[in-house]
C-alpha cells in the first residue's frame, strides 16, 4: 500500500460543495509594539502575504509555536482586530465576511469556557435556549436536540455531572472539550472553527476529539482548526493542510501530498516517523536538505520554495477564478446574524443561570452575611445604648457613625470580582451571539445585589441600630437603613466600575482602595477642609463618606435633645446646634439632598460600568 493510500481520500466530490468555501488572499497582519508605556514601537508582522482556500472537510493549520497559525484562524473567523489587517481580504462563498460571521458560525476556543457549577446537560441547554428561536423550536425540541448532541459526543455517562470549579470536582478534560464543541453544535453550523482542540489532552482523548470532528466533516461541514503536533492517527484524518513558518505559508494543499512535496525538496523522512513530527523538524531547521538553504537575502527559504511551486500557482489561479465569480454583498446580508431571542427572554435565561451559580457556589454570600452579623454585634457591643448625656453622647455617636460608614464601604471590596470571575465566559458567549451585553450586566446586578448586598445590609443595620440605642422612632430606623443601603450601593457601584475596567484582581484591589481612602480623608470629618488643603476641598462633593455621615447626623440629631448636669440643674443641648456647628443642612430637604447625591453616584458609576463592559476587547 502506497503512502497516499493510507490517508483518507479526498472528499471534495462527496461533499459537492455542501459546506461553505472560505478563501483568503494576500493577508498581511501586524501588531503595534508598545515601549515605555504610551510610546509606540515598530510594527511586528504576524502574517505575511498568506493566501489559501478552505473547503468542506478537515482543514488543519499547523506550525510551531509563534508561527501565526492561531492568528490566521482568528482572522478568517473574524475574531481578530481588523485594525491590524493592513492588506488582504477574506471571502466565504464569494462574499466578503464581516464580524457578523461570528454570529452565524461556530468557534471553539482553546481554553474551555463553561459554567463550572452547571452540568453538561445544563450548559448545552443554556446554549440551546439562547441560540435557537423559541418561535421555531419548542422546549421539547430543544431538549431533544441537546439529548441528540450528548449521544453524538458520547457524553451520556457524564451528562448530569457538573463541569467543575476550584471547589467542585467535575468532568475530565476530554469531556469538557466535547461539551465545548457541543455548545457550538446546537445551531447546526456549517462552518466550525477550533483553536488547538487537542491542547492539554492525552493522546487517546485527543484522537477521540479529532475523530469526532472528522465525523462532523463527513456530514458536509467545513471544519477549520489549528493544531501543533498531532500523532499519526490524527494526521491521517486531515483533508487539507496549511503549514506556516514565521508567519509565512510553506505548504498548502492535500495533507496526503505533503510528504511527496517535501521529498521533492530533498527532505527524507525516517521509517516509522510521524509525518507531523517530520514537518515540524523541517520548519524548525532540524531536517536538512541540500535544495533548501537559508541565505542573507532570504530568511525563510521554505516560503520562497512554496511561492515558486506549481501548487502555489494553482491556488492563486483558483483564487483568481473565484474572485471573478465574487457575488455582491457581504456575509450577514440575508443571514440570521441578529439575536434570535428577545431582550426579556435572554434576561430570564441568563438571570436564572446566574442565580443558580450563586446558589451552588455560596461562599461569597455566606461570608458576606456572616461578616455583616459579626461586625453589627461588635459595633453594638462597643457602642451599646449610647446615653444622651454630654459629651459622650456626641462623641460616641460621631465615632459610631464613622465606623458604620467605613464598614458599609470597605465590606464591599468583594464586589470587584463580579465581572472578573466570568470575564472569559462573557467575552466568548457575547461574541458568539448568545446574549446582549445589557442582559449580562443586569443579570449580574440582580444576582449580586440581593443576596450579597441588600440582605446583609438590612440585617447589619437592624442589629447595630437598636443595640446602640439610637432614636427609637421606626421612621428614623427606616431612614437610617435607607441611608446605609445607599452608602453601600454607592461603594458597590464604584467597585463594579473598577471590575468592568480591569481584568486582574491585583489591579482591581489597588484601584478600588485608592478612591475609598481619598473619599474617607476628604469627607470633612478627618480633615477640616476650610483651614487646610483648600485646593482639594472640591473632593468632598464626590465623597460617599460625607453624604453618608451628614444623612446619619440629620436623622439622629434632628428633634433630639441632649443634656449635661451642672450641680443639680440639667443644661439642654438641642441636636440642631451640633448640626449648625458641623455646617450640616438639617432643613426639611437636608436629609434627601444627601440621599439624592448618593443615588447620583450610584447611577453614574453603574452607567460607566456598563460602558466599560461594552468596551471590553472582544478580539482574540
Amino acid at each position: 500500500m502506497s503512502k497516499k493510500e493510507v490517508y483518507v481520500n479526498d472528499v471534495e466530490e462527496y461533499f459537492q460543495d455542501r459546506g461553505p468555501i472560505l478563501t483568503f488572499q494576500n493577508l498581511h497582519y501586524c501588531v503595534q509594539e508598545r515601549r515605555f508605556c504610551c510610546k509606540r514601537g515598530p510594527a511586528k508582522y504576524i502574517l505575511k502575504d498568506v493566501s489559501g482556500i478552505m473547503k468542506p472537510g478537515m482543514n488543519a493549520i499547523m506550525g510551531a509555536t509563534g508561527s501565526g497559525k492561531t492568528s490566521l484562524l482568528d482572522i478568517i473567523a473574524c475574531r481578530k482586530d481588523p485594525a491590524g489587517l493592513t492588506e488582504g481580504r477574506v471571502l466565504m462563498d464569494g462574499k466578503a465576511v464581516t464580524s457578523d460571521l461570528r454570529l452565524s458560525s461556530a468557534y471553539v476556543v482553546q481554553d474551555d469556557v463553561l459554567m463550572g457549577t452547571h452540568s453538561v446537560r445544563e450548559n448545552l441547554l443554556f446554549s440551546a435556549n439562547l441560540r435557537l428561536d423559541p418561535k421555531e423550536h419548542s422546549s421539547e425540541e430543544k431538549n431533544n436536540r441537546v439529548t441528540s448532541i450528548i449521544q453524538d459526543l458520547g457524553l451520556e455517562d457524564c451528562a448530569d455531572t457538573k463541569i467543575g470549579t476550584e471547589f467542585l470536582r467535575g468532568v475530565s478534560g476530554g469531556e469538557r472539550k466535547r461539551c465545548s464543541i457541543g455548545m457550538e453544535l446546537i445551531t447546526s453550523p456549517s462552518l466550525l472553527f477550533l483553536d488547538e482542540p487537542t491542547t492539554g489532552l492525552d493522546s487517546n482523548t485527543a484522537n477521540c476529539i479529532i475523530a469526532l470532528l472528522h465525523r462532523l466533516s463527513r456530514r458536509g461541514k467545513t471544519v477549520i482548526f489549528s493544531i501543533h503536533q498531532p500523532r499519526y492517527s490524527i494526521f491521517r484524518l486531515f483533508d487539507h493542510l496549511t503549514l506556516l513558518h514565521k508567519g509565512e505559508m510553506v505548504y498548502a494543499g492535500p495533507a496526503k501530498d505533503s510528504m511527496e512535496y517535501f521529498s521533492n525538496l530533498g527532505y527524507q523522512m525516517d521509517f516509522f516517523s510521524n509525518p507531523a513530527d517530520f514537518l515540524m523538524d523541517i520548519t524548525n531547521g532540524e531536517a536538512v536538505s541540500a535544495l533548501v538553504t537559508p541565505s542573507a537575502e532570504c530568511k525563510n527559504p521554505l516560503a520562497l520554495k512554496y511561492q515558486q511551486s506549481q501548487m502555489h500557482w494553482n491556488v492563486l489561479e483558483e483564487l483568481e477564478h473565484k474572485g471573478q465569480m465574487e457575488m455582491e454583498g457581504v456575509i450577514g446580508q440575508g443571514m440570521a446574524a441578529n439575536y434570535v431571542t428577545s431582550f426579556f427572554y435572554q434576561l430570564r435565561i441568563v438571570s436564572g443561570r446566574t442565580m443558580w451559580n450563586c446558589l451552588r457556589n455560596p461562599q461569597t454570600s455566606i461570608g458576606q452575611l456572616g461578616l455583616s452579623i459579626f461586625f453589627s454585634i461588635l459595633m453594638g457591643t462597643i457602642y451599646y445604648q449610647i446615653p444622651l448625656t454630654l459629651p459622650e453622647a456626641l462623641q460616641n455617636r460621631s465615632g459610631a457613625f464613622f465606623f458604620l460608614i467605613i464598614n458599609m464601604v470597605f465590606s464591599n471590596l468583594s464586589a470587584v470580582e463580579l465581572f472578573i470571575n466570568d470575564r472569559k465566559i462573557f467575552i466568548h458567549e457575547n461574541s458568539s451571539g448568545y446574549y446582549r451585553t445589557s442582559v449580562y450586566f443586569l443579570a449580574k446586578l440582580f444576582a449580586d445585589l440581593l443576596p450579597n448586598r441588600m440582605i446583609p445590609i438590612f440585617i447589619f443595620t437592624a442589629i447595630a441600630y437598636y443595640m446602640m440605642g439610637l432614636k427609637p422612632a421606626f421612621v428614623a430606623f427606616l431612614c437610617f437603613a435607607l441611608n446605609m443601603s445607599l452608602v453601600s450601593l454607592a461603594a458597590v457601584s464604584l467597585a463594579f466600575l473598577i471590575s468592568a475596567s480591569v481584568s486582574s484582581f491585583a489591579m482591581a484591589n489597588i484601584l478600588i482602595a485608592l478612591p475609598f481612602v481619598i473619599m474617607m480623608v476628604f469627607g470633612g470629618y478627618l480633615v477640616n477642609l476650610n483651614s487646610m488643603l483648600q485646593w482639594l476641598s472640591w473632593l468632598k462633593w464626590i465623597s460617599i463618606f460625607r453624604y453618608g455621615m451628614n444623612a446619619a447626623f440629620v436623622i439622629e440629631m434632628t428633634d433630639q435633645v441632649y443634656y449635661t448636669m451642672t450641680n443639680t440643674t440639667p443644661i439642654l443641648y438641642p441636636g440642631e446646634v451640633f448640626l449648625q456647628q458641623q455646617q450640616v443642612d438639617y432643613s426639611q430637604w437636608g436629609f434627601w439632598q444627601n440621599e439624592v447625591a448618593l443615588l447620583g453616584i450610584i447611577l453614574t458609576c453603574m452607567f460607566l460600568a456598563y460602558v466599560q463592559l461594552r468596551r471590553i476587547n472582544r478580539w482574540a
